[in-house]
């Protein structure tokens, strides 16, 4: 007899996960919904190493290419194709290479009889957020709708990301050429006018001798302090992976003047947009709740999200669970509240995000439009009192020849 590892949701909406044996998936679906358990998901337990591995292609396929099997998946679907004969066609025929195994296991899986949402599940290539989706619009008869939806979401956040990335681009560059520059004049150019210099033993006016000091005598101080500040960022880095550190880091964020306010403020309108998209799909609230908490990259906003799933499963609404975390803005607030009120509350989160995603582009833009110039000047000073310094000994030796 194998066992199988069931994610299920009682009748309250909670949402949780245990071990079965049983002779088949089949049996274990059975056994459960006679318990009167709605099943997510049925995983033969010495499957879950596989699982786990597959999942980890996730992060190789593309926002892009997933967005194009979306438009395809959910035509083929509107055009009365059953789901396993466009899987068919999906698995030969996807733009992403990296995609066509994946498709090829869903529908191998939906063949032997899983639904797709549980195919999808096991074989880990597709985000939370969406196969949350599709449960919801099995369970409604409504799947095209439900990936309307989902295209929809996937779309603007999209195009939040790469608004963002190209408001960043010219900064990164600017930053980027600033490092070479300095770094081939302290490297090299430095030390051959030092040497220059020491071969003619004259007097060097104090901006050259303060150059020379730094970028020459203590070298080896200025390495060290270059090598101490990277291995501190890698470490950093490294422990801003762990759950104490993003929590930590997060709340420092969070701290930070201007970019504190805004780095919350994107982050809720990421949670507000999932929260929608998932809440228009029919998923119910808590299990929406608990979806959303998953997909948000920041632990502190994540756990404050389900922190408030748990006080909505126990009878609190959204907006009093949300305002006991601190963390959501009191305006975001105030329209969830109106939201729950007027029965529109996956209209509301949407406005929410879209109000916030508008106000964050605007002040990313007006932040870049003074850090621009900033570098450029800083960078100018930089490689002006490099040049400077380093000529002043040449032009004091030829303004003396000319006066002798």
């Amino acid at each position: 007899m194998a066992e199988f590892v069931c994610k299920v949701a009682d009748p309250t909406g909670r949402v949780f996960s245990q071990l079965e044996a049983a002779q088949s998936a089949a049996e274990v679906r059975q056994k459960l919904a006679d318990r009167g358990l709605y099943v997510y998901s049925v995983r033969p337990r010495a499957r879950l190493l596989l699982g786990s591995l597959r999942r980890r292609r996730e992060r190789a396929v593309s926002g892009m290419d997933f967005l194009v099997f979306n438009q395809q998946f959910n035509t083929l679907i509107k055009a009365g194709i059953p789901i396993l004969k466009s899987l068919d066609l999906l698995a030969e025929r996807a733009a992403s290479p990296r995609l066509r195994p994946v498709l090829g296991e869903v529908r191998r899986q939906v063949r032997e009889g899983a639904s797709l949402s549980e195919a999808m599940e096991q074989v880990g290539g597709f985000p939370k957020v969406y196969t949350t989706s599709v449960v919801a619009g099995e369970k409604s008869g409504n799947l095209a709708g439900v990936l309307d939806f989902y295209i929809a979401y996937q779309r603007v956040s999209t195009g939040v990301r790469k608004r963002l990335l190209q408001t960043l681009i010219y900064p990164v560059i600017l930053v980027c050429v600033a490092t070479l520059i300095i770094s081939y004049l302290i490297g090299y150019v430095i030390p051959q006018f030092s040497l220059l210099y020491k071969d003619l033993n004259i007097t060097l006016p104090t901006p050259t001798r303060i150059l020379l000091l730094v970028a020459v005598t203590y070298r080896p101080v200025l390495l060290f302090a270059v090598a101490a500040a990277i291995l501190a960022v890698i470490g950093l880095f490294l422990w801003s992976r762990t759950e104490a550190g993003s929590l930590a880091l997060d709340r420092v964020k969070l701290k930070l003047p201007v970019f504190g306010d805004t780095w919350i403020k994107f982050q809720v309108s990421q949670f507000c947009r999932t929260l929608s998209t998932l809440q228009a799909g029919g998923t119910p609230l808590v299990t929406a709740l608990e979806t959303s908490a998953g997909s948000i990259s920041s632990k502190l906003i994540s756990t404050s999200v389900s922190k408030a799933a748990q006080m909505v499963r126990e009878g609190q609404p959204l907006h009093a669970a949300l305002r006991s975390t601190n963390v959501v803005p009191d305006l975001a607030l105030e329209m969830v509240e109106v939201g729950e009120a007027s029965g529109a509350l996956s209209a509301m989160l949407g406005s929410i995000a879209e109000f916030y995603e508008e106000e964050v582009n605007l002040r990313t833009q007006a932040l870049i439009a003074v850090v621009e110039p900033a570098i450029l000047i800083c960078m100018a000073v930089l490689i002006a009192f490099i040049l400077i310094s380093l000529y002043l000994p040449i032009f004091s030796i030829s303004v003396g020849s000319f006066q002798g």
